[in-house]
């Protein structure tokens, strides 16, 4: 992919746009096989590639300038890179930010500056899907305080006028002076709420403050692919644990047999619950629950242990006290997909109890030394002594 901002120096984000994408690929997967080395792994995959350009389903920008000439991008020490044509994002994802440039302009929305700490809107972040071919889109305007509030309302229709398909549009107010993206509060200034999309035709929806995988394509095939390790399994009962709006479970249930297995999905963000009991109500299943609480305090909780553990937590990684607590009650399998390789290695430490049955790295971020993994582990059937067997039958 070639790039004039990271060609000027400008933008830096890719730090490895100048490796071929299958060097890329290579390099990732090298570094792969080197960490999970130690857990004797029986199965490692191909990487799953990603499109080397236009994947990135999500912009957050920055909105500096003036309300006369608002520039959406970074800020690198005192010079401002306006990125509204930056590769990673769809052509449609560019004109929409272009759009919203224009519309800031017009309305005379000032940009915060940060210097001065004056303004009023801080960033815009912009959020696509795709549904049969149509392109949707939801707009969030985070901005210092109300006080444009009515402004934005009143011109709200003129805004869905330009952007087709423009399905959610909220305002955050996030008051702090502090490197912080979004505030707490949330107005949704639309009918819904929701953004739809459909990935292996599992119907997701994301809300404004739900996180969503920014690379659509990658994140249908990890979900697919979890849900094909696991679709012959004996499976009766799921913990979904940091599930987010409920990709992974969703699918998994979907694929497997029983009709009647019992998921509770767990996630601490109330917006992303409510978009996954929202999936599980329209596919009528009848045997899931969603709950936004602490994955880790709910799992310790719990006397029942369920067929399938799913792991999806964030960065820093699941954590010693989950990964403790389940290599202590064993469940059967475990299906822990990672952003970053080094906090999975570092939990797949505390369950010497389990083998490392398939790994695939999923090239969620390309042109970055980032990835996503996926790894399945199965319990280890206890080892019989045969001495004390011996002994026992002589004795």
């Amino acid at each position: 992919m070639q790039c004039r901002y990271y060609q000027q120096q400008k933008c830096l984000s890719c730090n490895w746009i100048n490796y071929p994408y299958q060097t890329q690929l290579e390099k990732k997967q090298q570094q792969l096989l080197q960490q999970l080395a130690d857990f004797n792994p029986q199965q490692i995959a191909d990487p799953f590639a990603s499109d080397e350009s236009a994947f990135r389903n999500k912009a957050k920008m920055a909105v500096l300038g003036t309300v006369e000439k608002p520039i959406l991008g970074i800020q690198t020490g005192n010079e401002i890179m306006d990125l509204c044509d930056c590769p990673l994002y769809s052509n449609s994802m560019q004109n929409v930010l272009k759009i919203v440039r224009t519309y800031i302009r017009k309305q005379g929305l000032v940009p915060y500056n940060i210097n001065k700490r004056k303004g009023e809107l801080k960033f815009v972040i912009v959020t696509e899907t795709t549904n049969q071919e149509t392109k949707q889109f939801m707009l969030r305007l985070v901005m210092k305080s109300h006080k444009l509030i009515a402004r934005i309302k009143n011109s709200l229709k003129q805004l869905q006028d330009k952007i087709q398909n423009l399905v959610v549009v909220s305002i955050n107010i996030q008051p702090s002076h502090a490197a912080i993206l979004e505030g707490d509060e949330e107005i949704v200034l639309t009918t819904t709420q929701f953004l739809p999309v459909s990935l292996n035709r599992i119907p997701l929806y994301i809300k404004p403050k739900s996180f969503f995988q920014t690379n659509t394509r990658v994140a249908e095939n990890l979900y697919k692919t979890a849900s094909d390790w696991v679709t012959d399994f004996p499976i009766k009962s799921i913990w979904d644990l940091f599930c987010g709006v409920g990709g992974f479970g969703l699918h998994c249930i979907n694929q497997l047999p029983n009709r009647n297995i019992e998921l509770t999905g767990i996630e601490i963000s109330v917006d992303a619950i409510e978009c996954a009991s929202r999936s599980a109500k329209q596919l009528g299943f009848k045997h899931l629950s969603f709950k936004s609480l602490d994955a880790t305090k709910y799992a310790i909780a719990q006397h029942a242990i369920p067929d399938l553990v799913l792991l999806n937590p964030p960065r820093r990684g699941a954590g010693a006290a989950l990964m403790q607590y389940l290599e202590q009650v064993k469940p059967t399998f475990i299906l822990y997909s990672s952003c970053n390789l080094h906090s999975l290695v570092d939990d797949l430490r505390m369950l010497p109890d389990y083998q490392l049955v398939k790994a695939q790295l999923f090239d969620m971020f390309p042109h970055t030394a980032h990835m996503e993994v996926l790894v399945l582990l199965t319990k280890k059937q206890p080892t019989v002594n045969t001495i004390s067997v011996f002994n026992d039958l002589v004795f």
